[in-house]
């Protein structure tokens, strides 16, 4: 059947990735954490992540992401509300549920890069 990425194609993750970003921004919540970034140069490397996710043959070539969400303080419950974010996006572009669950399982392997650790946690 092939890679995830063959399944769904460059043009449905650049769809999913526009879809994502359109709800994440309308959330008030998560607005903040996008004050002053250059979106059309973050979608470019969520493309990117995404297609290298899925077993593309785009290489990812942005920041560590432990080092381009440090310091931004990201919690754990708005971590949770943009995976699910990108889950419903997914799902709305048709991506069958091994992809999606697929990429629930690299959230949680990424989780801890992303996440601000309280003060005093282990990290």
């Amino acid at each position: 059947m092939g890679s995830y990425y063959e399944q769904v194609g460059a043009a449905t993750v650049r769809e999913v990735v526009d879809r994502f970003y359109v709800a994440v921004l309308a959330d008030p919540e998560l607005q903040p954490y996008f004050t002053d970034v250059d979106l059309p140069r973050l979608k470019r490397h969520m493309v990117m992540l995404l297609c290298s996710v899925l077993g593309g043959p785009e290489v990812y070539e942005g920041a560590d992401l432990a080092d381009a969400h440090r310091d931004m303080g990201v919690t754990g419950a708005h971590y949770e509300k943009v995976g699910s974010l990108l889950v419903a996006a997914l799902r709305e572009q048709g991506a069958g549920e091994d992809l999606v669950e697929h990429v629930v399982t690299v959230l949680g392997q990424v989780r801890g890069s992303i996440v601000a650790q309280p003060a005093g946690a282990a990290g």
